[in-house]
């Protein structure tokens, strides 16, 4: 995938018009990168920018940045590369690295683009091909890979959904369970109220037709107790009035 190859000073002739200093510092960075000073190398790119933004600048500051994995930053200096370049191969160059960063990020959409960018430029490019082939299957990949955690999501809601309905299902009929149960115990009072009235004022009617024995038993305590009656009267009416005293 990697071709962060540097744009060297022979690449660059139409560059030697530019001061001294932005030439110089150029060279430094291009030694810088190759000793694998990345941090040095993307120092020396910048001031050769500020200096004069060039091409040459733009996508070698891409690769030291990009060997750093700052690859969301990369994707604006190898941009600027591929639209100032003049040659065509240079342009070929910044897209494929441009469709590395993207592929870096995962975003394969954008990867896939660059390549094919890189491809009209420079169509026999076989590495390019390889990567713009990689991407696309990534990006199939991905998109399945989504595609299934969507289907796990609908699949998680769907039964979420159902949990909550057989839920709300069971409770609706636990509490029409109970409120047949409150109907049918207010029914069976209702129909047993008026049997035990019946039974009640059966406990509380006439007495019971009594035996014999009982009513005979019951008379001679009548007639002891009349007897005791009328003799506490005649002693009553024996006994002297006591009149009251004048004085």
């Amino acid at each position: 995938m990697k071709k962060q190859t540097l744009l060297l000073l022979f690449i660059g002739l139409a560059f030697f018009a530019e001061a001294q200093s932005s030439h110089s510092l150029l060279r430094k960075g291009d030694q810088h990168y190759k000793e694998g000073e990345f941090v040095e190398a993307e120092e020396s790119y910048r001031k050769a920018n500020n200096e004069k933004d060039s091409p040459k600048g733009n996508y070698n500051l891409g690769n030291t940045i990009y060997e750093q994995k700052r690859f969301e930053e990369a994707v604006k200096y190898y941009e600027n590369a591929a639209q100032k370049a003049g040659n065509p191969m240079v342009r070929a160059d910044a897209f494929h690295n441009l469709g590395n960063t993207y592929f870096q990020q995962q975003d394969f959409e954008n990867s896939i683009n660059a390549y094919k960018n890189a491809l009209r430029l420079d169509p026999k490019d076989l590495a390019t091909k390889k990567n713009l082939s990689q991407a696309q299957r990534m990006l199939r990949m991905q998109q399945q890979q989504q595609q299934q955690q969507q289907n796990d999501e609908n699949k998680e809601n769907q039964d979420e959904n159902q949990d909550q309905q057989q839920q709300q299902q069971q409770q609706q009929e636990q509490e029409n369970q109970d409120e047949n149960q409150e109907q049918q115990q207010e029914q069976k009072e209702q129909e047993q109220s008026p049997q035990d009235q019946e039974k009640q004022q059966q406990q509380q009617g006439e007495p019971k037709d009594l035996s014999k024995e009982e009513a005979r038993k019951l008379l001679e305590i009548m007639e002891d107790e009349e007897r005791k009656v009328q003799e506490k009267m005649r002693k009553a009416q024996s006994k002297p009035t006591k009149s009251k005293k004048d004085w």
